[in-house]
Protein backbone atom coordinates (compact mmCIF):
# COMPACT_ATOMS: atom_id res chain seq x y z
CA UNK A 1 0.00 0.00 0.00
CA UNK A 2 1.26 3.42 -0.81
CA UNK A 3 0.37 6.41 1.06
CA UNK A 4 -0.46 9.99 -0.95
CA UNK A 5 -1.67 13.53 -0.35
CA UNK A 6 -4.28 14.87 -2.13
CA UNK A 7 -5.16 18.67 -1.90
CA UNK A 8 -7.65 21.42 -3.53
CA UNK A 9 -5.55 23.92 -4.72
CA UNK A 10 -7.95 26.37 -3.23
CA UNK A 11 -8.13 29.61 -0.70
CA UNK A 12 -5.78 29.20 2.04
CA UNK A 13 -3.83 26.61 -0.84
CA UNK A 14 -4.16 28.94 -3.76
CA UNK A 15 -0.57 29.72 -4.00
CA UNK A 16 1.51 27.40 -6.19
CA UNK A 17 5.02 28.02 -4.66
CA UNK A 18 3.43 26.97 -1.91
CA UNK A 19 1.68 23.84 -3.30
CA UNK A 20 5.75 23.10 -4.45
CA UNK A 21 6.60 23.62 -0.92
CA UNK A 22 4.66 20.86 0.46
CA UNK A 23 4.90 18.53 -2.12
CA UNK A 24 8.80 18.35 -1.44
CA UNK A 25 8.16 17.85 2.17
CA UNK A 26 5.66 15.38 1.67
CA UNK A 27 8.33 13.84 -0.37
CA UNK A 28 10.98 14.81 2.08
CA UNK A 29 8.73 12.83 5.15
CA UNK A 30 8.28 9.97 3.05
CA UNK A 31 4.61 9.78 1.41
CA UNK A 32 4.45 8.18 -2.34
CA UNK A 33 2.40 10.54 -3.63
CA UNK A 34 0.71 13.95 -4.50
CA UNK A 35 -2.28 14.63 -6.28
CA UNK A 36 -4.36 17.66 -6.91
CA UNK A 37 -8.39 18.93 -7.52
CA UNK A 38 -8.90 20.08 -10.66
CA UNK A 39 -11.92 22.59 -11.33
CA UNK A 40 -12.59 25.73 -12.89
CA UNK A 41 -14.65 26.61 -10.75
CA UNK A 42 -16.79 25.60 -7.53
CA UNK A 43 -19.68 26.47 -5.16
CA UNK A 44 -19.25 28.88 -2.44
CA UNK A 45 -17.80 29.36 -0.26
CA UNK A 46 -14.37 28.67 -1.84
CA UNK A 47 -13.65 31.86 -3.93
CA UNK A 48 -9.90 31.39 -4.70
CA UNK A 49 -8.88 28.40 -7.27
CA UNK A 50 -5.82 27.82 -8.66
CA UNK A 51 -5.08 25.82 -12.33
CA UNK A 52 -3.73 22.48 -11.35
CA UNK A 53 -1.74 22.01 -14.34
CA UNK A 54 0.75 25.10 -14.30
CA UNK A 55 1.00 23.72 -10.44
CA UNK A 56 1.79 20.32 -10.88
CA UNK A 57 4.45 21.41 -13.56
CA UNK A 58 6.05 23.42 -10.23
CA UNK A 59 5.76 20.56 -8.09
CA UNK A 60 7.28 18.41 -10.81
CA UNK A 61 10.30 20.29 -10.43
CA UNK A 62 10.47 20.74 -6.33
CA UNK A 63 10.08 16.64 -6.51
CA UNK A 64 12.31 14.01 -7.46
CA UNK A 65 10.62 10.95 -6.21
CA UNK A 66 6.79 11.68 -5.50
CA UNK A 67 3.84 10.35 -8.22
CA UNK A 68 1.48 13.55 -9.26
CA UNK A 69 -1.76 13.88 -11.15
CA UNK A 70 -4.91 15.47 -11.11
CA UNK A 71 -7.90 13.71 -9.83
CA UNK A 72 -9.54 13.73 -11.73
CA UNK A 73 -9.98 16.07 -15.01
CA UNK A 74 -12.87 15.34 -17.04
CA UNK A 75 -11.79 14.74 -20.60
CA UNK A 76 -14.94 15.99 -21.80
CA UNK A 77 -14.49 19.94 -21.15
CA UNK A 78 -10.76 20.01 -22.60
CA UNK A 79 -9.33 19.74 -26.22
CA UNK A 80 -7.86 16.52 -26.30
CA UNK A 81 -5.30 17.18 -28.40
CA UNK A 82 -4.06 20.03 -25.96
CA UNK A 83 -4.38 17.38 -23.09
CA UNK A 84 -1.84 15.48 -25.21
CA UNK A 85 0.65 17.81 -24.89
CA UNK A 86 0.17 18.70 -21.62
CA UNK A 87 0.40 15.57 -19.74
CA UNK A 88 3.21 14.18 -22.11
CA UNK A 89 5.24 17.19 -21.19
CA UNK A 90 4.66 16.78 -17.63
CA UNK A 91 5.27 13.69 -17.70
CA UNK A 92 8.97 14.50 -19.46
CA UNK A 93 9.28 17.25 -16.77
CA UNK A 94 8.75 14.59 -14.12
CA UNK A 95 10.51 11.69 -15.32
CA UNK A 96 8.08 9.73 -15.98
CA UNK A 97 6.39 10.42 -12.40
CA UNK A 98 3.01 11.72 -13.82
CA UNK A 99 -0.44 9.61 -12.95
CA UNK A 100 -3.54 10.75 -15.59
CA UNK A 101 -6.88 10.56 -13.44
CA UNK A 102 -9.82 11.20 -15.58
CA UNK A 103 -13.39 11.02 -14.89
CA UNK A 104 -16.94 12.38 -16.64
CA UNK A 105 -16.56 15.22 -14.08
CA UNK A 106 -19.79 16.79 -12.33
CA UNK A 107 -21.79 20.27 -12.55
CA UNK A 108 -22.32 20.29 -9.07
CA UNK A 109 -20.96 23.66 -9.19
CA UNK A 110 -22.35 24.56 -12.48
CA UNK A 111 -18.81 24.63 -13.81
CA UNK A 112 -19.65 22.67 -17.33
CA UNK A 113 -23.09 24.76 -17.88
CA UNK A 114 -22.10 28.06 -16.83
CA UNK A 115 -19.10 27.98 -19.36
CA UNK A 116 -21.39 26.16 -22.32
CA UNK A 117 -19.59 23.18 -21.74
CA UNK A 118 -21.46 19.48 -21.90
CA UNK A 119 -23.70 18.86 -19.10
CA UNK A 120 -25.27 15.80 -20.08
CA UNK A 121 -23.95 12.67 -18.18
CA UNK A 122 -24.62 10.14 -20.36
CA UNK A 123 -22.49 12.55 -23.37
CA UNK A 124 -19.31 13.29 -21.22
CA UNK A 125 -19.41 9.58 -20.50
CA UNK A 126 -19.36 9.62 -24.65
CA UNK A 127 -16.65 12.47 -24.71
CA UNK A 128 -14.58 10.57 -21.94
CA UNK A 129 -14.01 7.28 -23.74
CA UNK A 130 -13.25 8.89 -27.44
CA UNK A 131 -10.89 11.54 -25.27
CA UNK A 132 -9.35 8.40 -23.72
CA UNK A 133 -8.82 6.67 -26.70
CA UNK A 134 -7.38 9.58 -28.60
CA UNK A 135 -4.62 10.50 -25.40
CA UNK A 136 -3.54 7.19 -26.33
CA UNK A 137 -2.63 6.98 -29.95
CA UNK A 138 -1.27 10.33 -29.13
CA UNK A 139 0.96 9.02 -26.13
CA UNK A 140 1.68 6.16 -28.54
CA UNK A 141 3.50 8.29 -31.07
CA UNK A 142 1.04 10.41 -33.18
CA UNK A 143 2.20 13.41 -31.30
CA UNK A 144 5.62 13.68 -30.44
CA UNK A 145 7.82 13.90 -27.90
CA UNK A 146 6.55 10.66 -26.53
CA UNK A 147 6.04 10.20 -22.56
CA UNK A 148 8.58 9.59 -20.88
CA UNK A 149 6.71 6.14 -19.63
CA UNK A 150 3.49 4.60 -20.25
CA UNK A 151 1.21 7.32 -18.39
CA UNK A 152 -0.92 5.40 -15.90
CA UNK A 153 -4.75 5.90 -16.40
CA UNK A 154 -7.13 5.87 -12.72
CA UNK A 155 -10.77 6.23 -13.61
CA UNK A 156 -13.13 8.12 -10.96
CA UNK A 157 -16.35 6.16 -10.40
CA UNK A 158 -19.30 7.05 -7.98
CA UNK A 159 -20.79 4.81 -5.52
CA UNK A 160 -22.43 3.03 -5.89
CA UNK A 161 -22.62 3.34 -10.18
CA UNK A 162 -20.94 0.20 -11.73
CA UNK A 163 -20.47 1.37 -15.33
CA UNK A 164 -17.21 3.65 -14.29
CA UNK A 165 -15.99 0.57 -12.48
CA UNK A 166 -16.13 -1.65 -15.86
CA UNK A 167 -14.77 1.19 -17.87
CA UNK A 168 -11.79 1.16 -15.57
CA UNK A 169 -10.82 -2.44 -15.63
CA UNK A 170 -9.84 -1.63 -19.11
CA UNK A 171 -7.16 0.76 -17.70
CA UNK A 172 -4.40 1.37 -14.89
CA UNK A 173 -6.53 2.12 -11.73
CA UNK A 174 -9.91 3.14 -9.85
CA UNK A 175 -10.38 5.80 -7.98
CA UNK A 176 -13.74 5.03 -6.05
CA UNK A 177 -15.73 8.28 -4.97
CA UNK A 178 -18.25 8.48 -1.64
CA UNK A 179 -17.62 5.05 -0.42
CA UNK A 180 -19.85 3.84 2.43
CA UNK A 181 -16.95 1.96 4.15
CA UNK A 182 -14.11 -0.91 3.48
CA UNK A 183 -17.19 -3.57 2.92
CA UNK A 184 -17.96 -1.62 -0.46
CA UNK A 185 -14.67 -1.02 -1.37
CA UNK A 186 -13.70 -5.23 -1.39
CA UNK A 187 -17.28 -5.18 -3.01
CA UNK A 188 -15.37 -2.84 -5.97
CA UNK A 189 -11.85 -4.80 -5.74
CA UNK A 190 -14.00 -8.16 -6.53
CA UNK A 191 -15.20 -6.65 -10.07
CA UNK A 192 -11.39 -5.25 -11.01
CA UNK A 193 -8.10 -7.07 -12.22
CA UNK A 194 -5.67 -7.56 -9.89
CA UNK A 195 -2.41 -6.02 -9.35
CA UNK A 196 -0.20 -3.96 -11.07
CA UNK A 197 -4.33 -2.76 -11.39
CA UNK A 198 -4.22 -0.12 -8.46
CA UNK A 199 -6.77 0.82 -6.03
CA UNK A 200 -7.26 4.19 -4.59
CA UNK A 201 -8.93 5.35 -1.58
CA UNK A 202 -9.04 9.01 -0.25
CA UNK A 203 -9.77 9.29 3.62
CA UNK A 204 -9.37 12.28 5.98
CA UNK A 205 -6.59 12.59 8.38
CA UNK A 206 -7.03 10.13 11.41
CA UNK A 207 -8.20 7.27 9.62
CA UNK A 208 -7.64 3.94 10.12
CA UNK A 209 -6.03 2.80 7.22
CA UNK A 210 -5.91 -1.29 8.19
CA UNK A 211 -9.64 -2.23 6.77
CA UNK A 212 -9.25 0.07 3.87
CA UNK A 213 -5.87 -2.04 2.90
CA UNK A 214 -7.56 -5.34 3.87
CA UNK A 215 -10.52 -4.70 1.72
CA UNK A 216 -7.70 -3.94 -1.57
CA UNK A 217 -6.62 -0.24 -1.31
CA UNK A 218 -3.33 -0.08 -3.09
CA UNK A 219 -3.13 3.36 -2.39
CA UNK A 220 -4.45 5.23 0.30
CA UNK A 221 -4.50 9.46 0.01
CA UNK A 222 -4.74 11.72 3.23
CA UNK A 223 -7.52 13.93 1.86
CA UNK A 224 -8.85 17.47 3.19
CA UNK A 225 -12.26 19.61 2.76
CA UNK A 226 -13.17 21.80 -0.68
CA UNK A 227 -11.54 24.27 1.96
CA UNK A 228 -8.33 23.13 3.09
CA UNK A 229 -6.57 24.63 5.92
CA UNK A 230 -2.83 24.82 5.53
CA UNK A 231 -2.23 23.98 9.28
CA UNK A 232 -4.01 20.60 8.72
CA UNK A 233 -1.75 20.22 5.68
CA UNK A 234 1.44 20.62 7.32
CA UNK A 235 0.16 18.51 10.49
CA UNK A 236 -0.46 15.24 8.21
CA UNK A 237 2.83 15.93 6.00
CA UNK A 238 4.45 16.08 9.57
CA UNK A 239 3.14 12.77 10.79
CA UNK A 240 4.15 10.82 7.82
CA UNK A 241 2.41 8.59 6.03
Amino acid sequence: MRRGLFVAPFDELADPELLAELARDAERAGFDGFFLWDHVDYRAPVQAILDPWVCMAAIAVATERVLIGPLITPPARRRVHKLARETATLDLLSDGRFVFGAGLGSDNSGEFSKFGEEADAKARAKLLDDGLAELRRYWDGAFLPKPAHRIPIWLAARWPNRRPVRRATRFDGLFPIDLPGPEALAELVAEVPPRPFDVVVENPVGTDLEPWVQAGATWCLTSFSNQPQLSAVRDAIAAGP
